[in-house]
């Protein structure tokens, strides 16, 4: 039998199954994957559903309406499914982590007494402790309750990497967020601002290259108020640490989200001009565009400011393409303010954009608000704004018809003739071998991983289709 260390002594490993369900945002998938990381050493291995799983975690958003409520109805599932496994004389750890759980804490024990272990998205790295007290039938009973905030501590903490399980990773870099916007629940959940140093972040993507990864996204709440302590000793922009990070052999793509338009610097910009590897391709979430609503979700950017913002962007990279977030039906939201949201969207046009309804969290500002829109007008609203969304997302897809890309391939299609890569503008192309013309037919059929240069012949909805080039 295999020996670990936990909490000051040794903790004998044991063959356990862990299933990790992840709600959210791309953090949350890094998140879970780095507990998976953690509890590897205690001899858990992760598995595809939670049907005969020892330990369950629910990595949880709290971002969105409902999103506690979602939570709670599977925590009612996973109680039939632990009452089966007992029955059988299987023991069952339920867990729930991530920014419900610390938002929510020991409520969620009192409202699903069947979860043995909370813990926020800032104490993940003490989940072998956390598993050592539960091994205590007085814990057991009373259940865990972990919600700190150390960032610091929990980077400092993570074992590294392991093998990457495909072409692209997510690396997070920066956590928290200090804008507090009024409708937006992550200062509360994730805590302050905190950047991790460039030493320690240029190891893990060395050792994600070392596995096969060709593309990284940087991913922060707050991604380019970047501040992180370089080998120099002065605090690195992020324009400078991607500047670092291009220089990893076999590393041919760099992303980064999510952005905010005050941390839009010139080192940032420059890096868009100059640097290759950094994809043309930038979420800058709006939220808006009436300056009125922008003053009140404190925001701290006007609409003209996010214009000029998007010009110096265009002017040092004419091809760079944009996404955005939006709000619509924010509190005391008139027809005059959605109607400069539409204008704004006109304006500028977006590749891509997520967009919803207002919905209140909890403990925001705006949530105690007594001037909230009708919900019909914000269905209709968002109805309008989808719609010019999905035009413009459509049409700039068909724009990539008869032209050509790079693509990188990721992952098989629906037929064995297809194969389906990801666009430098973060199109999913669907590229057919079988159809392929000239000499092109007759080649090789490249395996994932591979950087191919396809011609365009669809653009649709959500993707594009192609061939590859001879």
């Amino acid at each position: 039998m295999a020996l670990g260390r936990a909490g000051g002594h040794v903790t004998p490993l044991q063959d356990k199954k862990l299933f990790v369900k992840t709600y959210g945002c791309q953090m949350n998938v890094y998140d879970s994957d780095r507990m998976t990381e953690v509890l590897a050493d205690r001899g858990y291995t992760a598995v595809d559903a939670p049907d005969d799983a020892d330990l369950i975690i629910l990595n949880t958003c709290h971002i969105r309406e409902k999103a506690a409520e979602k939570v709670y109805s599977e925590l009612g599932r996973l109680r039939e499914l632990k009452a089966e496994r007992t029955a059988r004389g299987a023991d069952t750890m339920i867990a729930v982590a991530g920014c419900v759980a610390q938002a929510e804490g020991a409520e969620i024990k009192r409202r699903s007494p069947v979860v043995d272990l909370v813990f926020g998205p800032q104490t993940y790295h003490e989940l072998p402790e956390m598993l050592d007290k539960l091994g205590e039938k007085s814990a057991r009973r009373a259940g865990l309750v972990e919600t700190g905030l150390d960032v610091d501590g929990k980077f400092g903490r993570l074992p590294k990497r392991a093998a990457a399980k495909g072409v692209a990773a997510f690396l997070t870099i920066q956590e928290g967020c200090d804008k507090f916007c009024t409708f937006c629940v992550v200062p509360y959940t994730r805590g302050a601002e905190y950047s991790r140093p460039v030493a320690t972040i240029e190891a893990e993507a060395r050792r994600l290259v070392d596995t096969g990864v060709r593309e990284i996204t940087l991913l922060g709440q707050n991604v380019n108020a970047f501040h992180g302590d370089g080998p120099d000793g002065d605090a690195w922009t992020l324009g400078r640490l991607i500047r670092r990070l291009d220089t990893i052999p076999g590393l041919e793509r760099l992303r980064y989200t999510t952005s905010h338009p005050l941390d839009v610097d010139e080192d940032l910009i420059d890096a868009h001009r100059d640097v290759e590897s950094l994809m043309p391709f930038l979420h800058l979430p709006v939220q808006s565009g009436s300056d009125r609503i922008l003053a009140e979700m404190n925001r701290r950017h006007t609409r003209d400011a996010y214009y000029r913002i998007v010009d110096r962007l265009r002017a040092g990279r004419p091809d760079l393409a944009l996404s955005s977030d939006f709000i619509v039906g924010f509190p005391g939201e008139t027809d005059a303010d959605f109607e400069a949201t539409m204008d704004l969207v006109r304006e500028v046009g977006f590749a891509q954009a997520y967009s919803f309804k207002y919905s209140p969290r909890p403990g925001t500002p705006s949530a105690d608000r007594d001037d909230h829109v009708p919900e019909q007008v914000k269905q209709d609203r968002l109805a309008e704004l989808q719609a010019e969304l999905n035009r413009q997302q459509l049409a700039f897809n068909r724009s990539f018809v008869g032209r050509s890309m790079r693509v990188l391939l990721d992952r098989p299609g629906r037929s064995a003739s297809q194969l389906i890569g990801r666009s430098p503008y973060m199109q999913a192309v669907h590229v057919d071998f079988e159809q392929a013309a000239g000499d092109a037919a007759g080649a090789p059929r490249p395996g994932r991983g591979a950087m191919l240069d396809v011609s365009v012949i669809g653009g649709h909805a959500n993707s594009l289709a192609a061939h590859p080039l001879a």
